[in-house]
Order: structure tokens, then sequence, then C-alpha cells
């Protein structure tokens, strides 16, 4: 839900953030990926480009995946977001697709994945087999700067192959 302006212009904004209700206030100009950095401190989600061409600050946005610097934080008024944070955590442990990411090292500098990993998310929640080259697709939002792409599809497939991938977050 999204309130109307207050007196300082900022309007209420109430969603769910990683299974947490949210209730914060926010100038009608904000971007999703900035509240999420800057006011919750979920860091995970990664500014990079802020065009949505290199897929470092995607997120799932009831359940589809969204580049938090397009986002507008007014258009997730009453939506569920899910952020890196929201996969896997010290408390439950690592999500079985980042598993699959940390044993066949598909990571380098590791600034993608945590938009590669949601991505990733997202593509095994909506299909758990997909084809080399669904993958290839789902993935296609993403840029890895080290170029570890060999090493990414080789997590994504280890993930699907063990039937790791289909776990819901």
């Amino acid at each position: 839900m999204m309130d109307k302006a207050n007196d300082a212009g900022l309007y209420r904004l109430e969603c769910e953030i990683n299974e947490t209700p949210i209730t914060i206030d926010v100038l009608p100009s904000r971007r999703l990926l900035g509240v999420l950095r800057d006011e919750l401190a979920l860091t995970g989600t990664k500014r990079s480009c802020e065009l949505g061409r290199c897929g470092a600050c995607m997120v799932l946005l009831d359940g589809k995946p969204v580049n938090a610097c397009l986002a507008m934080a007014y258009q997730c008024a009453g939506a569920r977001i899910t952020t890196i944070e929201g996969i896997g955590n010290p408390e439950t442990g690592l999500d079985p697709v980042q598993q699959a990411f940390l044993e066949e090292g598909g990571f380098q500098c590791g600034y993608c994945t945590p938009g590669m990993v949601v991505s990733a998310k997202a593509l095994l929640a909506e299909n758990p087999s997909p084809t080399d080259a669904e993958i290839e697709e789902a993935l296609s939002g993403n840029i890895c700067r080290c170029t570890g792409y060999a090493s990414i599809l080789r997590a994504i497939r280890r993930a699907i192959e063990s039937g790791k991938g289909r776990r819901h977050d």
C-alpha cells in the first residue's frame, strides 16, 4: 500500500521484503535499489550501472526478476520482494543454488553473483529443468565482467542435475 504524501512530501510504502513486513516513508522519486541499500542496509543487492543493463541489482518482485535500479519504490507497494539476503542466510544456510555456485566456482570477483543467483532462482522456480538455451535466456539480463559465464552455467546445471534447483525461496 502506498499512502498519500505527508507534509514532508514522503509517501508511506508498505510491502514485504524477505518475508518481513516493511513500512517506510520514501520520496516519490526514490528507486527500490536506494531504499534497499541505503534505508534498509540490504547491500547484497549491488549498485552498478543504474540503467538496467547489468543485472547486479536483480531482485524478485512477486517472484519475477526485476532490476531494482529501474523499479520505483512506489511501484512496490503491496509487493513481495526477495533480495539475495532472503535467498540464503546464516540461520538457514546457503540456498542450494548458492551452494552449487560455490561448488562450481560460479563467481570470480563476486559482484554479479547476487544478481545471477536471483535470476537463476526465478528461472528454476518457473522451470526446474530448463535447457541450456533457456538458462542463457534467463541470464541474458545479467553481465559478468570477469567473464565467468562457463562456471556460472555449470553451477546452474549442477543445481538442476542434483534436483537442488527445485527448492522455492
